[in-house]
């Protein structure tokens, strides 16, 4: 059985995540599933230029030129090895690939791990604009909703209204916050924050970080000096760092992640704004660039529409969801 009838038989009844999935994944869908299909049906049987075309709309889609060459130069080898003309069996190899592809890069792991002894601490990076702070409070209300005791600290300092919107959040959300003067020194209220939630017995600390786009050196002497001043407060702090990509930045998003990965471990990617973009492919880029699994997706702008990343569920939203179809 083929992966995409797999995945049919396994969501026949959607329940309310898979649902979320399907309907966040819309726009993705009808780029990448309704253009495959248009494409099997145009041709009776494979040769050149169905390899051709299947790798244009693999790039169309954001999977990333690299995965999209390395993918199709692996379907022609099987299709010759197989002997394997049928445009349809062909996509459903496809599929089975980009599965194969984000698996095999280990670690799936999506919820954070939590310490036995003190709070853990989660940094958030990621440039201006990709929705970092709304991210930062629906990641909170996940965890509140799950009997975790959370507390924020706003080390964006510098971007004007960061530290309000922020301060906003935690209010709604009904939890401390630990903020800082406007362009005063991030690492101090990262520092701030760990003594706080040390003294409160907080479950889960969420340092937001500046966006800026810097220089690689100054970034990562920014970021290291926060997280220095975090391990000597908590050990082995900060215990996981996430990235926020704006799903529709498409590649954008995938130098970004490179760009991070290269200055400070991240340990999770979060992909925002899902359901406006077209190329829903980006995911599979950055997990084939950078080997770091994506943590969270966002599928919508409702605080529950932040889901826990499922590659199964991807996959059925990109290919085979049925929502307003």
């Amino acid at each position: 059985m083929g992966l995409i009838s797999f995945l049919k038989n396994k969501f026949t009844k959607n329940d309310e995540s898979t649902k979320t999935y399907s309907e966040g994944m819309e726009k993705s869908r009808r780029n990448f599933s309704n253009k495959l299909t248009d494409l099997s049906k145009r041709y009776k049987s494979v040769n050149q230029d169905y390899f051709e075309e299947l790798e244009e709309i693999l790039i169309e889609s954001d999977v990333g030129v690299s995965l999209a060459l390395r993918t199709i130069e692996e379907l022609l080898d099987m299709s010759k090895e197989q002997n394997i003309t049928d445009p349809v069996a062909i996509n459903e190899l496809l599929v089975d690939r980009l599965f194969i592809n984000y698996a095999d890069k280990g670690d799936v792991v999506n919820e954070i791990r939590f310490v036995e002894n003190g709070p853990t601490v989660l940094l958030v990076v990621g440039v201006n604009g990709v929705g970092k702070t709304t991210t930062i409070a629906k990641i909170a209300n996940r965890y509140i909703k799950q009997g975790k005791k959370v507390m924020l600290a706003a080390a964006d300092t510098f971007r004007a209204g960061a530290i309000e919107q922020l301060t906003v959040w935690a209010q709604r959300l009904k939890i401390d916050i630990v903020t800082g003067a406007a362009n005063s020194d991030p690492a101090s209220v990262a520092y701030d924050g760990a003594v706080k939630a040390k003294k409160n017995n907080v479950d889960l600390l969420i340092v937001d970080t500046a966006g800026r786009l810097q220089t690689k050196q100054n970034l990562m002497d920014e970021l290291a000096k926060i997280k220095r001043v975090l391990g000597k407060e908590i050990p082995g702090a900060p215990h996981e760092t996430f990235i926020v990509i704006d799903a529709t930045t498409g590649q954008n998003g995938v130098i970004q992640a490179k760009a991070f990965s290269e200055v400070s471990k991240i340990t999770g990617v979060v992909i925002t704004k899902m359901d406006g973009t077209s190329k829903g492919g980006i995911i599979l880029a950055i997990r084939d660039e950078i080997g770091v699994p994506v943590r969270f997706i966002g599928l919508g702008e409702k605080m529950d529409d932040l889901q826990e990343f499922d590659l199964d569920k991807y996959l059925y939203g990109l290919c085979v969801g049925e929502a307003n179809d």
